[in-house]
């Protein structure tokens, strides 16, 4: 066989063997370059021989019909055209001569792969990866024609027993596609149209290897990787030998057949891999090694060793996960996309969301069933930053059909994504979907008829089979007597958020464990505003286009946050929004903030069942008030800081227990001994002390602690203003946790009294712009209790912002350059989150710092 014109020739081997090439010629080879595409309308070209000559696009895969609009200037997303109801025509040259096999990785949706004019492949799934073999005489053609979903969702197929009013068409419950794109008042109404995964060719060299899957696991204190590789060609067993490396350790491996080698290696006293939050994310490098390979080892990426297990709780009904033994409350958000255009995104983008992950102290990401599978990409960088990863299978809020043909193609779904992804410790949860048994009681069925035999049967059967080593659950939400009781199971827990609940409802509902919570209208900063919409203004109609809504419901998640604006912050948010917009836009930044903090507190403090909880959502879609934590220019919003103020893994909390005054909650998820200090104090006019008190703490790896406030006292002291005995004697009280050794600021919290926000104060508040390595950074202080702080600037975002300042303790917050040129940006963003990158220049920042309690901004630079 002769290779592609692309590839390099190997050498000849007479013995059979292996031959020494780079390590690069032995991987299937992408086809990502000179692809074009073009659309029609449906059924107007039967097959390529009917396609124009003119009015094709260049096209990028992997990629979508709308990314190459996109890169062409012809696509709006904030006015998406309805791609999914033409035909769309993908095609690229190949050249070379022999038998080759090409490996599509994932075509949206309905699909035809025609070589030279003749139809070779049909697909009807997102989801699925196809393979090909193909003969090449010098030159072919390669189309891919994405046919019209119309015919599928018309198609006749049993009866629905309940529809679901958040996808339009009802009827997409019969096609293996994403609903990204098809929910309206979720997400702009982008299709997803294309080869949105890649199109690679298997490589012709000698050793050109088809694919292999790693797996770890762990035996007492050793860990143990297994590995099954399959060469494109045929070797000689006898003649060649091979073995797999890992952590220094080398065990040889075996021929199963002509084209496959399996083996293990045991690493002894192996180090766990560990979520960021409780430990080091310990990865470990694998290496095979081929004879006649020039003693080159071949690298096939990196391996974890943990183990994950079920906590159910004393009663049965809870649920928590232990890594290595350890409960770990998990914490973080339900992911969307890095790119709803493209369905992927760039490592860029994925770098960026996971390290604001992180740095806000979540361990943990949930990709829903209303999403896709996410890419290898994601899954190694959740491996690399120590994020866990709740994976719904793509599967949402439908009665599902359970016919032959459906089933089939769920375990090929099933079995190739876990078959991808079984060398990923990141992953910690399977889950069968989304919404699906709650949609159904909802509409009143009893229990019997709201079984579905694809998440009770059918995936747990394949989850058990591909990963052993990952808990599986049916549904999210699930367990108790409806399936979306907070108090038994996995929840969706929406009493503080859209169901308006008073904040002592976190306590009151028993949450177990919140696979979804907190969906807010979040603002984002001025910046993206004025950049992405070109109005801060919340009443224009391009804000309200962004603002998520339930299909049918009389009310918005503005209404959501404006209704805690006023039960919280005492302001009539309408009144507010026409006199003052900038205060209302602060203040309802800051009322998701204070939500946030509020609700967490309440989950992780000690004595809490919780288990863990996911807020709604990571990112944006687009720009404006969106659900999620980091808008739709990759800037975390006011919601993520309130989050980063209370999900570290070393943290000191303070709850509200009425008449028994505040309770403080330490914790310490740190494998070693935590030694502090811990400091009380109650302020009067955010200045005068009233009270205080310290006294030294220690606790003992991964525990908690707490302690009665009151008994840090020597005397009575109305911390919560319960007893109402004459006028509130203070306005803030404030707990710090220093280390004991260096006296450094290990974590603060702060409780207010009164949430309501009034008069505005001068401040004293100061900042200095200091030089920081290549960077900058502010030293802010003030003379009086400053209350959400926040940082303006047009070239840099603040690491840390919408933070509560004690009076007289300087806070150092790093600036994180933006983009150059980020209006210009914008267009760019708003389609795809791009993620803003330094400057290179390193200009001098010049902005200003608020407080929601200050009278002016502080000017700097």
């Amino acid at each position: 066989m002769d290779a592609l014109t692309t590839d390099p020739v190997p050498e000849s081997d007479d013995t059979g063997g292996l031959t020494a090439v780079a390590p690069d010629d032995i991987w299937p080879q992408r086809l990502d370059t000179g692809w074009q595409c073009i659309s029609t309308p449906a059924g107007a070209c039967e097959s390529p021989g009917d396609l124009p000559d003119h009015g094709w696009l260049a096209a990028q895969v992997p990629g979508t019909v709308a990314s190459a609009r996109r890169a062409a200037g012809l696509f709006d997303v904030a006015h998406p055209e309805p791609l999914a109801f033409d035909d769309h025509w993908y095609r690229v040259t190949l050249n070379g001569t022999g038998k080759r096999r090409l490996r599509l990785h994932g075509l949206a949706t309905i699909a035809e792969v025609w070589l030279d004019g003749i139809r070779r492949l049909d697909s009807d799934s997102m989801f699925v990866a196809h393979e090909l073999d193909v003969e090449l005489n010098g030159r072919a053609t390669l189309d891919i024609c994405f046919r019209s979903l119309a015919p599928a969702l018309a198609a006749k197929r049993s009866r629905a027993r309940w529809r679901p009013r958040l996808v339009s068409p009802p009827t997409l419950r019969n096609v293996r596609t994403t609903l990204l794109g098809h929910m309206p008042g979720w997400c702009p109404s982008v299709h997803a149209v294309g080869p949105w995964r890649p199109v690679e060719m298997l490589s012709d060299a000698r050793n050109g290897i088809d694919r292999f899957e790693v797996s770890s696991r762990i035996d007492g204190d050793d860990g143990i990787v297994s590995l099954t590789l399959r060469f494109v060609h045929p070797h000689d067993r006898a003649a060649c030998r091979a073995s797999l490396g890992c952590g220094g350790h080398v065990s040889s491996l075996q021929w199963r057949d002509a084209f496959t080698l399996t083996g293990s290696v045991r690493v002894p006293c192996v180090e766990r891999w560990w979520p960021h939050t409780h430990g080091a994310p310990t990865l470990y490098p694998l290496l095979l090694h081929l004879d006649d390979s020039g003693d080159i080892p071949l690298p096939l990426g990196w391996i974890g060793f943990r183990e994950i297990a079920v906590d159910r709780g004393a009663d049965g009904a809870g649920f928590a996960l232990h890594i290595n033994g350890v409960p770990v409350f998990c914490r973080g958000a339900c992911w969307t996309s890095a790119d709803l255009v493209t369905l992927a995104g760039s490592e860029a983008q994925l770098r960026q969301a996971f390290e604001l992950a992180r740095d806000a102290g979540m361990n943990m990401l949930r990709v829903g069933g209303t999403m896709v599978y996410e890419s290898d990409l994601f899954y190694t960088l959740a491996d690399e930053y120590g994020v866990l990863v709740w994976q719904d299978f793509a599967l949402a809020n439908f009665d599902y059909p359970n016919d032959a043909a459906f089933r089939a193609s769920i375990e090929c779904e099933a079995t190739q994504f876990l078959g991808r992804t079984r060398r990923f410790a990141s992953l910690a949860v399977l889950c069968g979907g989304s919404e699906a048994d709650q949609q159904a009681a909802m509409f009143g069925l009893p229990p019997s008829m709201r079984v579905q035999p694809v998440f009770d049967e059918l995936l747990p059967a394949i989850a058990a089979r591909e990963r052993p080593d990952v808990p599986y659950v049916s549904n999210s939400p699930s367990v108790g007597v409806w399936p979306f009781c907070t108090n038994e199971g996995i929840t969706h827990y929406y009493g503080v958020g859209a169901y308006q609940r008073p904040l002592d409802d976190a306590r009151r509902s028993h949450v177990r464990f919140a696979a979804e919570c907190l969906a807010f209208a979040n603002v984002p900063d001025d910046a993206t505003l004025n950049e992405a919409l070109g109005t801060i203004h919340p009443h224009d109609p391009r804000w309200k286009a962004a603002v998520p809504r339930d299909p049918g419901a009389g009310w918005d998640f503005d209404d959501v946050r404006d209704h805690y604006l006023q039960t919280l912050y005492g302001v009539e948010p309408a009144r507010l929004r026409y006199e003052d917009p900038q205060r209302y836009l602060d203040a309802s930044r800051a009322v998701v903030a204070d939500l946030m903090a509020e609700v967490f507190t309440e989950w992780r403090r000690n004595g809490s069942d919780c288990g863990g909880g996911f807020v709604w959502q990571l990112q944006d879609l687009r720009p404006g008030a969106g659900w999620g934590l980091i808008d739709a220019t990759g800037r975390p919003k006011s919601a993520l800081h309130g989050l980063a103020h209370t999900l570290q893994p070393i943290q000191v909390l303070l709850t509200d227990e009425g008449l028994n005054g505040l309770d403080i909650h330490l914790i310490n998820e740190r494998a070693q001994t935590l030694s502090a200090q811990l400091e009380l104090v109650c302020l009067r006019d955010g200045r005068v002390k009233v009270a205080q008190a310290s006294r030294a703490v220690q606790l003992a790896p991964r525990s908690t602690a707490r302690i009665a406030a009151a008994a840090c006292l020597d005397q009575f002291f109305d911390l919560t203003h319960a007893y109402r005995f004459g006028p509130r004697s203070h306005d803030v009280t404030i707990a710090t946790l220093r280390d004991a050794a260096s006296g450094k600021i290990l974590s603060e919290a702060f409780h207010l009294p009164e949430r309501r926000i009034g008069e505005r104060h001068e401040l004293g508040l100061t900042v200095e712009v200091e030089r920081a390595g290549d960077g900058w950074q502010l030293v802010i202080e003030a003379q009086r209790f400053a209350r959400f702080v926040h940082i303006n600037d047009a070239k840099y975002r603040a690491a840390h912002d919408w933070f509560h300042l004690a009076p007289n303790r300087p806070r150092i917050v790093p600036l994180i350059p933006l983009a150059p040129n980020a209006s210009q940006s914008a267009v760019v963003a708003c389609a795809s989150n791009v993620a803003f990158k330094a400057d290179a220049t390193n200009a001098a920042p010049a902005g200003e710092v608020l407080a929601l309690n200050a009278a002016s901004p502080t000017f700097y630079g």
